[in-house]
């Protein structure tokens, strides 16, 4: 696990760029605090900030160059098959001179060139240089668990792991108004675009090649769709529990290869239990972490991490936290963060890769078992929405009760009317727009009226729809099988929320994170299958659930499910009070800004104020990072 950042100049401009690339590197070194380096090598500079995970001798260090100096490689992530890579192309006559994955991944290349990737598993975002071809390489990892940013004009072409080493070079800084659109729907930048104009991701699965002055962007990879054709494998419920057992438990051992201490993470729900319990099949008292709230005992899940540690027999270690813990963190990660990125549970995954990083490097989790097997409150309430019941008419035509009621998430009452009210706005939507508005906080219409009146003509709703509908097209009207909804959660919300998240806060304190739900392998299985192995009226997971229930505390598989949560709202009205109404959400802040519309700001936070919050808090807390990265990157 490391962080690279490179540029390739398109006018022989080479060395105009060298000055950039050091500080460039020194940008990313949370990311890579073991070892920073940096070359000019023909029309490219590569940088490289090491975080030593597979041999931590010095023969790992990058930039990797081949025998004959044609090829340098810089590389984020890792390669779990290496060993086997590596004795596959010992056959074909390449010695090593290392037991690194990062020589085995550019002899790979120098073997197979691009089909390279198709022989790849594990996660990753790296560049090759080959200089006698001036050819230059880059790709990302199949699923997007890493992160690869780029940025190009016709001089040069910059990339790397964060927006702030792309930042060192000369690059001119343009708030995108699109994107903002959009984040403030969501909480977060999806897709390729970024919160800077002319910055973009490059994609999950994709890759792009620079061959003699010429760029060119290549899908290598694309996730099982087998439910576009109803072309499911011919397994039987308990054939296909017995395959995803066989696969996790491949998936589990490729992710225990470290050369540094590694743990995982056990919060006490079904994902991360089951990691764990796979884990210390092959590694026995395996250590495993997990956060407990001392003032929010309604979100704390300690008692169910710790029957399952018993269990299975971990060295358990749980981290009680306060708010203030909590509270104490918000501004270091205000400041890691490149573009604004809302989604608050980040405060608590921060601080958990904070505290496991003081006993181990790299930690495993059960990300992604909620997209692929439909895990999510949303997955169950998009199923019911799509089937016709006297219930749901009902709940529709009291849309006008539940709006005129008292809604937040401060108790059990006023959040069972918040989501009436949101499930009866969602029936009234065709499948498209009743996903896309419950993956947000805000509506378009809403969203438009938080910009000013002058800032409203920088967005273009054409160009807005346009990018919406690469995540919609996987939307479909058939109702009868959810896995559409799943893969659309594979486009957005994975890869641009959940795992830009884990990989943020985790290489902020740089601990390396694992995803074994998130395999290609895995992946692709879960599309094979119907979507009614995974999920019906009564139950979520139902195949993950059923596959290891045996193994694992009766209790986890019966409790409500809860996410990380952060008290948000009791900041807001005491601690953060005068953040917001002395400083970033101040009104003659607002107004000297000129970006945003004050009486939609100031109706945002009387309602933050109210006895019926809803989800201003959520609003609040995507205004405080968005104004807290403005001030620093434009102010």
């Amino acid at each position: 696990m490391c962080g690279i950042v490179g540029a390739y100049g398109f006018k022989n401009n080479v060395n105009d760029l060298q000055p950039f690339i050091q500080p460039a590197a020194q940008q990313l070194s949370k990311r890579g605090p073991d070892n920073q380096n940096t070359v000019l090598l023909g029309n490219t500079v590569l940088g490289h900030a090491r975080l030593s995970i597979i041999d931590t001798s010095s023969a790992g260090n990058q930039p990797m160059y081949d025998e004959s100096g044609r090829y340098a490689l810089i590389f984020n992530g890792e390669i779990y098959n290496y060993k086997l890579l590596k004795k596959d192309l010992a056959q074909k006559g390449y010695t090593f001179h290392s037991d690194s994955d990062t020589e085995v991944l550019l002899k790979l290349y120098i073997e197979y060139k691009e089909a390279c990737l198709e022989k790849l598993n594990g996660f990753f975002g790296f560049a090759i240089y080959d200089k006698l071809e001036d050819k230059l390489f880059v790709a990302r990892d199949r699923i997007g668990i890493k992160p690869m940013l780029f940025y190009v004009d016709e001089n040069l072409l910059v990339f790397g792991s964060e927006i702030k080493a792309l930042l060192e070079f000369p690059i001119k800084k343009e708030l995108n108004y699109n994107a903002a659109y959009t984040y403030f729907q969501i909480n977060y930048v999806p897709g390729n675009e970024t919160m800077l104009q002319g910055i973009k991701k490059l994609l999950p699965g994709h890759y792009f090649s620079i061959d003699k002055g010429e760029l060119k962007v290549v899908q290598y990879y694309k996730i099982n769709d087998a439910y576009k054709s109803k072309n499911y494998a011919s397994l039987n419920y308990n054939e296909a529990k017995s395959k995803l057992n066989e696969l996790m438990h491949q998936s589990i051992q490729r992710r225990l290869i470290a050369d540094v201490p590694l743990g995982s993470f056990l919060s006490g729900g079904v994902d991360s239990s089951v990691v764990a319990y796979l884990s210390s099949q092959y590694s026995p008292n395996i250590n495993t972490f997990s956060v407990g709230f001392k003032d929010e005992p309604y979100f704390d899940e300690t008692k169910y991490a710790n029957l399952v540690a018993k269990k299975i027999k971990t060295n358990h270690t749980v981290f009680s936290l306060s708010n203030d813990d909590l509270f104490a963190e918000i501004f270091n990660i205000l400041d890691y963060l490149d573009e604004p990125f809302a989604d608050s549970s980040a405060i608590a995954v921060y601080i958990l890769c904070q505290k496991t990083k003081q006993k181990i490097t790299v930690a495993l989790s059960g990300d992604g078992a909620d997209e692929i097997f439909g895990g999510y409150n949303k997955h169950h309430a998009e199923l019911r929405a799509r089937q016709t019941s006297l219930l749901n008419v009902l709940v529709k035509q009291g849309k006008p009760i539940w709006d005129a009621l008292p809604k937040s998430r401060g108790s059990k009452l006023s959040n069972t009317t918040r989501q009436l009210s949101r499930f009866a706005e969602g029936l009234s939507l065709s499948n498209k727009d009743r996903y896309w508005r419950w993956c947000g906080y805000v509506s378009e219409k809403d969203a438009t009226a938080y910009f000013s009146n002058d800032k409203k003509q920088k967005i273009s709703i054409a160009a807005y729809n346009d990018f919406k509908d690469t995540f919609l097209q996987h939307i479909n009207n058939d109702n009868s099988d959810l896995n559409d909804l799943l893969y659309a959660d594979m486009q957005l919300i994975l890869p641009n929320d959940m795992l830009q998240k884990v990989d943020l806060m985790s290489m902020a304190n740089s601990l390396e994170v694992r995803v074994p739900f998130l395999d290609h392998e895995v992946v692709d299985f879960a599309f094979s299958l119907p979507a009614e192995y995974k999920i019906d009226s009564k139950r979520r997971k139902k195949i993950l659930v059923d596959t290891y229930k045996d193994f694992l505390p009766e209790e986890i598989f019966s409790r409500p499910k809860h996410g990380f949560e952060v008290p948000l709202l009791k900041w807001f009205r005491n601690e953060l009070k005068p953040l917001i109404e002395n400083d970033l959400l101040n009104d003659s802040f607002i107004e000297q800004q000129g970006i945003f519309d004050l009486k939609t700001i100031q109706s945002i936070k009387n309602k933050l104020y109210s006895n019926s919050p809803e989800d201003a808090h959520a609003q609040i807390w995507a205004l405080i990072v968005f104004q807290y990265w403005w001030k620093k990157y434009f102010n």
